[in-house]
């Protein structure tokens, strides 16, 4: 149902775009968040975007990171500028739907920011 991209390799200081495509569901009626995961550690919430265009940051992410919604390509977007090593993570993308509470997750992507 949602499928991750856009994980690569990048030198610190640098950009990737994270993308997550949705099929089977009416995507923008949901509320989609990135959340990242670290070997060892808990999947953190990294961003999220309301079914009504509202979003929210973690303290790390706000400034450098934005999420978007293209409803027209049923895909949400996360833009990500001036990474960290400690940006270097597996990012996952889920979608929620409030009033059932019925969520999807998708297969992480990549991503390794060298110092």
């Amino acid at each position: 149902q949602l499928q991750a991209s856009g994980g690569g390799l990048v030198q610190a200081g640098g950009s990737l775009r994270l993308s997550c495509a949705a099929s089977g569901i009416t995507f923008s009626l949901y509320g989609v968040g990135w959340y990242r995961q670290t070997p060892g550690n808990q999947r953190e919430l990294v961003a999220t975007v309301s079914a009504g265009g509202s979003t929210d940051y973690a303290d790390s992410a706000k400034g450098r990171f934005t999420i978007s919604r293209d409803v027209a390509k049923n895909t949400v977007y996360l833009q990500m500028n001036s990474l960290k090593p400690e940006d270097t993570a597996v990012y996952y993308c889920n979608a929620r739907f409030a009033l059932s509470g019925t969520n999807y997750w998708g297969k992480g992507t990549l991503v390794t920011v060298s110092s």
